[in-house]
Order: C-alpha cells, then sequence, then structure tokens
C-alpha cells in the first residue's frame, strides 16, 4: 500500500518539486527528512533510492553499529565498481552515537554513501553538526484530511478493496494527520473483512488492536511516570520506570533528554549541579554506550530526585514570555542604549547608565526594564537549597541599596 514513485506521494507538493528538481539532474543528495511520525519519512527515502536506480541500505541507529558500518562501506565500494550507488538509511539519525557518526562522515564526503536520515527531532539540536552542513533538510507536514483520502483511495485500488464512506472518515480521524496510521489500520481492517466492504465497525475493531500493541511497548504514560517520580523525589520510582522502559527497547537517549529537562524546570537553582550533572552523565553514555553506560545514568536519575526542587526559574521563563508577547514593541530606555556616535549621544542614548562595578558590591538598582515593566520582578527565589543563598544575597543587595539612598 505504500508509494513506490515521485507521482504517488501525497501532500508535501513543495517538498517533490525540490526534490524533483534534485533529481532530474542525477545528483543522489544527502537528505535529512524531518516531521511527525507518519509523515511518508521512510516511504520517500524508498521513492528516493528507486528514482536513482541506487542500492537501498536501511541502518538502525540503535541496534546497530560501527561493525555493521563497515559491512555497508564494503558494499558500497564493490557496487561503485560496477557503476552503481548506495542510498546509506538511517531512521531516528538524531539517535547516531559520536563513534557511529565519525565513522560515517569520511564516507559521505567522498560520496561513497549518499545519507538520507530520517527524525522527528529538530535537526539543528540533534544532529552532529557535521553531518547536517553537508545535507539538504526537507520539512515534512502533517497530512490533511483530503491528502489521508487520497492515500485511503490509491491503496484501495491498489489492493481492491471497497471502503464504505463512513469507514473513510473513522479512518481520518483516527490517522490524526499519519499516514503510516492509517495504512496500518485500513490492512488491519482489510485482513478483518477478508472480501467484504470495509465498514466503520471493522476499522474500530482494527484500531482496538492497533491500541492493545502500543500498549505492550514503551509509551508517553511511562516517560511520564519516569518524571513525576523525578519530580517527587522519589529515586526508586524513577530508577524502576527508566529500566521498564530501557527494557522495552525505549533509547536510552529519551530517558536523558527527559532527565536533564527535569533537572532544570525541577530543580532548577535550587542546586545548579543538577544540571550539570544530567548533562554529563549523558555525555558519558556517548562515550560509553551499554552496559557501563547505565551507571552515569542511574547516579544521574538518583542526583536529580533526591536534589531539593524548585520550578522558580521555569516560572520565571513563562513569567519573562508572557510579558515579552503582551509588550513586543517597548522601546530600550535611553539609558541601556550604546551611544556610538556623537548623534546618538545628543539624542540622550545612554545618559543615566551606571556602571555596576562603580558601586558597593557591583550593585545598582538601575532600572532594566522598558517603562511599561519598571519594577516587574519574574523571579522570587524559594527557601529550597541554594535558592536560600540566592534569596539572602537578593535581600542583602535591597537592603544595601536602600541605605545608599
Amino acid at each position: 500500500m505504500r508509494p513506490r514513485t515521485l507521482d504517488e506521494i501525497v501532500g508535501q507538493h513543495t517538498l517533490v518539486a525540490t526534490l524533483r528538481r534534485l533529481l532530474a539532474a542525477g545528483h543522489l543528495p544527502n537528505l535529512i527528512l524531518h516531521g511527525p511520525p507518519g509523515t511518508g519519512k521512510t516511504t520517500l527515502a524508498h521513492v528516493v533510492a528507486a528514482e536513482t536506480d541506487a542500492d537501498f541500505v536501511p541502518f538502525s541507529a540503535v541496534s546497530e553499529g560501527v561493525p555493521r558500518l563497515r559491512e555497508i562501506v564494503k558494499q558500497a565500494e564493490k557496487l561503485r565498481s560496477a557503476g552503481r550507488r548506495t542510498l546509506l538509511f538511517v531512521d531516528e539519525i538524531h539517535r547516531l552515537n559520536r563513534g557511529q557518526q565519525d565513522f560515517l562522515l569520511p564516507f559521505v564526503e567522498s560520496g561513497l554513501l549518499s545519507l538520507v536520515g530520517a527524525t522527528t527531532e529538530h535537526p539543528g539540536f540533534a544532529i552532529n553538526p557535521a553531518l547536517l552542513s553537508r545535507s539538504r533538510v526537507l520539512v515534512l507536514e502533517s497530512l490533511g484530511d483530503a491528502d489521508l483520502r487520497t492515500v485511503i483511495h490509491r491503496a484501495a485500488a491498489r489492493e481492491s478493496l471497497t471502503v464504505e464512506p463512513a469507514a473513510e472518515q473513522t479512518l481520518v480521524d483516527a490517522a490524526a494527520g499519519d499516514a503510516r496510521q492509517l495504512l496500518s489500520t485500513l490492512e488491519t481492517a482489510a485482513r478483518l473483512a477478508a472480501s467484504a466492504p470495509i465498514t466503520p465497525e471493522l476499522v474500530r475493531e482494527a484500531l482496538q488492536q492497533r491500541v492493545a500493541r502500543y500498549d505492550a511497548t514503551v509509551g508517553y504514560e511511562m516517560l511520564s511516570a519516569f518524571h513525576k517520580s523525578l519530580r517527587a523525589s522519589s529515586g526508586s520510582g524513577a530508577l524502576y520506570w527508566a529500566m521498564r522502559m530501557i527494557g522495552a527497547g525505549e533509547p536510552p537517549e529519551t530517558l536523558f533528554r527527559r532527565l536533564v529537562a527535569a533537572a532544570y524546570e525541577d530543580v532548577g537553582l535550587a542546586d545548579p549541579q543538577a544540571g550539570m550533572v544530567a548533562t554529563q552523565a549523558m555525555q558519558a553514555w556517548e562515550r560509553l554506550g551499554a552496559p557501563e553506560g547505565y551507571l552515569p545514568l542511574a547516579n544521574a536519575i538518583l542526583y536529580v530526585a533526591q536534589a531539593p526542587k524548585s520550578n522558580r526559574a521555569y516560572r520565571a521563563l513563562h513569567a519573562a514570555t508572557d510579558a515579552a508577547e503582551q509588550h513586543p514593541d517597548a522601546p530600550v530606555p535611553l539609558h541601556l542604549r550604546n551611544a556610538t556616535t556623537g548623534l546618538m549621544r545628543q539624542w540622550g542614548f545612554g545618559q543615566g547608565y551606571q556602571y555596576a562595578h562603580d558601586y558597593e558590591g557591583a550593585y545598582t538598582p538601575m532600572e532594566c526594564l522598558p517603562d511599561v515593566l519598571a519594577g516587574a520582578e519574574f523571579y522570587e527565589p524559594s527557601d529550597h537549597g541554594f535558592e536560600q543563598k540566592i534569596a539572602a544575597r537578593i535581600a542583602a543587595r535591597d537592603s544595601a541599596a536602600r541605605e545608599r539612598g
């Protein structure tokens, strides 16, 4: 039921037009395909290989390593000597570890391997800059209802299926823009229907079977339980859910991302070391891999779980964001502007600026917000952990400033 040519790709009109121009010149570019699940990233990689007559070689960043990459390189060298090209497809390319990336890069640079990577993560944050700079990033969007109906009609025509209109609507509603989920549900419904028409009841039964399979895997519920255990200072709970997820096949990188987020969101300045501990553990995992890398993970989980908690930095961020959205055009006060020319000085730029290091304690109560927000305080430290010292420092500083008048 999957598309086999660019003409069969549904939606993604701008992307397909761009890709068609690239391939028309006989060029097989390195590509990073970025988009939500089910938008056709893997399918598009297969189509690119078919359109360029290249050998499609899949690689799993999670379950395979450098030895497998060596095998792929040897095979690619043989194919090149025979005049054929190799397309290396890396699903979830953001999960490549440093060793895999370092090994892969020279062969991508030389053109021996044409790299096509798929990711749901933001490429600028998740992918090695060296690989990213040598690749064209193409963004895939979730499919609209009309596109999903086209997917149904094409699949039904190809497989000689009869899908009732009400069943079409049920499929579209359940897919939520995810063509892969739609096709999987349609395939299950077709098996249930045998040669009979596919009804809404059969679609709902197919959906129930898919939900049962999903419930048997790691889902957002466990990741939520992991984060909430960290927030509740339950080291045992956080470790348990972490090991449950890893045992079910969840890549440790997923846990590390959530762990670092929790360190800054739920611990914050109550223990500034928490974010560094989590980040260093993630770096240790990148170097060690399994099984040794699980120990830094456990250490960081326990550290973040047992650290004093504060969400005051998190709240300050949102308060400042709200203020910026409410007053997006508030002018910069004159005393905070740089007076780089004589004319600017005539306009009053820089007048009244107080250089903090000229004052006792290197502090001045100079207003640093626009007039419309003067006096606002976004950050109020808690009385937990290191924030006790921050609060005391702020109080002492303000008291000294008042005494100076």
